[in-house]
């Protein structure tokens, strides 16, 4: 094969050929001719073709290529092949078989015994014997005539594509015919004017190439904006134009106090194990928590107060420091209404937070084991269940779902409660988007928030609502390492409450 030629030699002699002949049928047979690979010669055919000095026609063909595999069964035979060829007259075993053929071994012995050229000793069935003197390998003939390019049966084609053992590859080369713009040595057209041409002066004689002004410019380099981090910002709008404040949630670890007792969440509570929380080994106890206030609860946990008979179980300290991953912001809304409640006088408050939170859940379509939590919640006199019903409806309303149902739920820490669902258009179902309810006396009073003082609060994951705004089913689309940075790129505003 002669070395191979510039580009500008290439075009040089296919331009001469047309001239000469006016046609080349197939390019790759010219390509050969030239010494040039196909690929260095379509260079210069899209390049021609762009200006109109040739016209090509896409020739287009699907073979069927074996894969490495493949090529080593044609050389050597197919699995079932080799397996008969390497069973002396009085048999081997398995282990020795799969000591010479390797790979093969399992493909072949399968193969085999559905061909019926194999057989097991009767009461040994790791005694492997042939069953026929010779075997005719269709197989390796099928893959040989392949690799020649010939013409098999749609039968054996199936048959090799289920074993995976040839892959379609599509092949595309041209015909080629002088184009209306034809020319034997095209010239260089000028795209800028330089220093030199303009000191020389041989601008006057050069020929520009036209503008293409319906071309596209270099993309802009930008930023984009995270499905759940545009939801978030709407979210934190809503809850300023409602008139929340912004709770601290700077503490990914919480004690056990503050997660659990301080909720009035008994220490036996499921949601406490293992199971569901992830604990800390280090630090694994906290000893910073309030004496007054930590007596008061243990007191109401033990024997109850405040119109209630508590637990009547021996609360433990200990359980109380553990340290652990935050399973719910409820931890934050705590440690805020206990400092609300040290503030005299009392003056009516709107909270709200979204953040992380952790809980050792099995990962599937709608559950993570690290998500983010929003809550609300509102601390007055006399609000009722009615007073949050209302709150919710204005709330989700102004993030666009105004499909909504409340059913009634069990919580430790409110009474009443409700679980919030709304209708999920992708899904074609209802799905859980939060809990609710009104903070039970248990957990307010110790704190020394006044007589007639309630809390009406909620919380809801910040995923679920940007999957229903969104239309996404799976959540691991949203968050984590499987996150489709296309599909953030190419996803519409997300407009809420239309």
């Amino acid at each position: 094969m002669a070395e191979k030629s510039p580009a500008a030699d290439v075009e040089a002699g296919l331009l001469a050929h047309l001239n000469s002949t006016g046609d080349v049928p197939d390019s790759r047979s010219f390509a050969s001719s030239l010494g040039v690979s196909h690929l260095e010669l379509e260079g210069v055919i899209k390049s021609l073709s762009a200006f109109r000095i040739v016209d090509s026609t896409d020739i287009i063909k699907e073979t069927w290529v074996l894969t490495d595999e493949a090529k080593g069964y044609a050389a050597r035979g197919s699995p079932e092949a080799q397996l008969v060829a390497a069973i002396p007259p009085e048999g081997a075993s398995k282990d020795a078989l799969k000591a010479k053929l390797g790979d093969a071994f399992d493909v072949g012995m399968k193969a085999a015994a559905r061909n019926k050229w194999i057989g097991f000793e009767k009461g040994n069935k790791d005694l492997v014997l042939r069953k026929v003197e010779n075997v005719r390998d269709e197989m390796q003939e099928q893959l040989k005539k392949l690799e020649k390019g010939e013409v098999v049966p749609d039968k054996v084609i199936d048959d090799l594509k289920r074993r995976k053992l040839i892959t379609k590859e599509k092949s595309i080369w041209y015909s080629l015919k002088k184009g209306p713009e034809f020319v034997v040595k095209r010239k260089t057209l000028a795209t800028d004017v330089t220093t030199e041409h303009l000191r020389s002066g041989d601008w006057k004689d050069l020929e520009f190439k036209d503008y293409n002004y319906g071309a596209q410019g270099q993309p802009i380099a930008k930023g984009y904006v995270q499905p759940l981090m545009e939801v978030r910002e709407a979210i934190e709008n809503i809850f300023i134009m409602m008139g929340f404040t912004e709770m601290p949630t700077n503490k990914f670890v919480e004690s056990s106090f503050w997660n659990f007792d301080a909720l009035f969440q008994p220490q036996q509570h499921p949601a406490r194990d293992s199971h569901d929380t992830f604990f800390l080994k280090a630090p694994a106890a906290t000893r910073q928590l309030p004496e007054d206030y930590l007596e008061k609860v243990k007191q109401v946990h033990q024997s109850g107060g405040y119109g209630s008979k508590g637990y009547g179980y021996d609360w433990k300290r200990d359980e109380a420091e553990k340290n652990l991953l935050r399973t719910h912001t409820t931890a934050v809304s705590t440690r805020m209404l206990y400092k609300l409640a040290q503030e005299k006088p009392f003056a009516p408050k709107r909270y709200y937070s979204i953040d992380r939170v952790f809980r050792n859940e099995a990962v599937d379509r709608t559950h993570l084991a690290e998500f983010h939590q929003i809550e609300g919640l509102i601390c007055d006199y006399g609000l009722t269940l009615g007073d949050l019903i209302g709150v919710l409806e204005d709330f989700f309303s102004s993030l666009g779902m105004s499909k909504l149902r409340f059913k009634p739920a069990y919580n430790p820490y409110t009474e009443p409660s409700m679980e919030i669902f709304s209708y999920h258009d992708g899904l074609k179902k209802w799905v859980e988007v939060g809990n609710s309810g009104m903070f039970r006396p248990e957990m307010l009073l110790p704190m020394g928030l006044p007589e007639g003082v309630n809390v009406i609060a909620w919380g809801l994951s910040l995923e679920r609502p940007t999957m229903i705004l969104y239309g996404i089913d799976n959540i691991r689309d949203l968050f984590g390492p499987k996150v489709d940075f296309n599909l953030i790129k190419s996803n519409p505003l997300c407009r809420l409450g239309i």
